[in-house]
């Protein structure tokens, strides 16, 4: 079965199945939006209407979250992310190459799909991208000391279901996240095997390595789940520029929107941070 799913993703990628669009409104250039895990399209609520009146932004749920569908022999792993996410854009009939923002988990698969695909994305934006590299193939002792916690801190969070829907439904409940953190029965498997097949097993940088278009990269300087050495690695790219936004954690709160939506209007290069 592994073997007929890996076939059917290369020769047939648009049977793959279709994603569920969250917002499609305005008109313009396209902007495709991906979320990040255990998430939705809400992710962006704060983003999209303020760009509507110059692009047509569609937003899509991935595999196994929000309305999406979650098949049973899916693995959840980049390829099936990425199969989707094409099958969808295919069936959505674009006339020209679009921007394509991606948040956590979403900036993974854009990344890939990016690569992938390199005559569909005019710009790629990551957002908040959880971007990590082997321990082994890390030099510097702490850097590689704190990319070995973070990974052992996502194999807690999978191996132990009681704990993380426990801490991620009191995480809602105290910071009024129903709409953008959702761990639960119906998603816990998509959540499970996305978190271990594309986030702590990944290949982002030479993903990145390989994309011919301007990439954007906004984070917070508070992100709690990117590691400082490797955005290191990726901001010495020449065709990557760097966007940090002080007092903003991984989520997409007003700060970072902002700035979000002025790297996407705009194409503003080389701004460091914001005050």
């Amino acid at each position: 079965m592994g073997i007929w799913r890996s076939i059917r993703r290369r020769v047939f990628p648009l049977l793959s199945p279709k994603l569920n669009i969250a917002a499609d409104e305005g008109e313009g250039p396209v902007i495709i939006f991906l979320h990040g895990i255990a998430s939705s399209a809400a992710t962006f609520a704060g983003v999209i209407p303020q760009l509507t009146d110059r692009y047509r932004c569609i937003s899509l749920d991935l595999l196994g979250f929000g309305g999406s569908p979650s098949p049973p022999e899916s693995n959840f792993t980049i390829e099936d992310h990425v199969a989707a996410i094409n099958s969808t854009i295919h069936s959505l009939k674009l006339d020209a190459p679009f921007i394509l923002v991606g948040h956590s988990l979403g900036s993974l698969l854009a990344a890939r799909f990016a690569a992938m695909y390199p005559s569909r994305v005019s710009r790629l934006v990551m957002v908040s991208p959880p971007i990590y590299v082997p321990p082994e193939q890390i030099g510097d002792p702490l850097v590689r000391a704190r990319v070995g916690a973070y990974l052992r801190a996502y194999e807690f969070l999978r191996t132990n279901k009681e704990f993380t829907m426990a801490t991620v439904d009191r995480l809602r409940r105290l910071f009024q996240l129903d709409d953008i953190l959702d761990v639960s029965e119906g998603n816990w498997r998509a959540f499970v095997l996305s978190l271990q097949n594309c986030i702590e097993s990944q290949t982002t940088v030479s993903d990145i390595a390989s994309v011919r278009v301007p990439i954007d990269v906004v984070y917070g300087s508070l992100d709690q789940f990117i590691a400082p050495g490797t955005m290191r690695i990726i901001e010495q790219m020449r065709h990557v520029t760097m966007h940090r936004v002080e007092a903003n954690d991984h989520l997409v709160r007003r700060r970072l929107a902002k700035r979000l939506v002025e790297v996407v209007a705009t194409g503003r290069k080389g701004v460091e941070k914001e005050a």
